[in-house]
């Protein structure tokens, strides 16, 4: 009676190994989710430049133009965590014509403006502290991580479709997925509107526009592995 009922469930164990698919071969698919917004937040980079023949002339100049940027961007409520310094450089430079030399200290400043409608004050204020050159924008979405996120599921919903399209020519569906790999961007932000190295010869006047910040694109691409049944 025994070894009746073992075989049963060995010839029962057989059959349903038998009718559950276990699938080898997968089809391999990209897809891409795309969301747009309009940025809400701008980065500045600005550069403070000062030339001469003494070094510590030189470089005193350049720490007072900073000192008075920092205390302007203070001043608007930009918190220190949105402030950057760049880089700092002391250079001795050969003049040609002259046979003599000239010192520059340069000096470039990243400011975070997390409110767009500050951008036209902050710019003049920069421009009356002192700037001398502005090298460019960009812009950014303070709901970038949400934004992926709901970018994420496009993409997979994207790679779904595409992954059913090619089994149901087959005759066949896919199943559960094998594998997933988000493709990394080397930059994922987004893109400037406009970007420039430009001097700064007299302040900009006010009540002026002179920010279009447009609309920029939350793009993530993955790669998916179904199985095919």
């Amino acid at each position: 009676m025994k070894k009746t009922a073992l075989v049963l469930i060995l010839l029962i164990t057989t059959i349903m190994n038998a009718q559950t698919p276990n699938p080898t071969s997968t089809v391999d698919v990209s897809g891409e989710g795309v969301v747009n917004v309009t940025p809400d937040e701008v980065t500045i980079r600005v550069r403070v430049e000062n030339t001469g023949k003494n070094t510590t002339v030189v470089k005193q100049q350049n720490d007072r133009t900073v000192n008075d940027v920092l205390a302007f961007l203070r001043s608007m409520g930009i918190e220190n965590k949105d402030v950057q310094t760049q880089y700092v450089n002391l250079q001795k430079n050969y003049e040609y014509n002259t046979k003599t030399y000239n010192y520059a200290a340069n000096q470039s400043i990243s400011i975070k403006v997390r409110n767009l409608s500050k951008y036209e004050d902050i710019m003049n204020g920069l421009l009356e502290s002192g700037i001398n050159r502005v090298d460019g924008v960009s812009f950014s979405s303070s709901e970038k991580t949400r934004l992926e996120s709901q970018a994420r599921k496009k993409a997979m919903l994207d790679a779904k479709q595409k992954a059913t399209e090619y089994a149901s020519a087959l005759d066949q569906e896919i199943g559960k997925a094998a594998s997933i790999s988000e493709f990394q961007q080397i930059n994922n932000g987004p893109q400037p509107m406009f970007r420039t190295s430009m001097m700064v010869e007299s302040d900009a006047s006010g009540g002026q526009q002179t920010l279009a910040p447009g609309e920029m694109e939350i793009k993530v691409r993955v790669n998916v592995s179904f199985y095919l049944y």
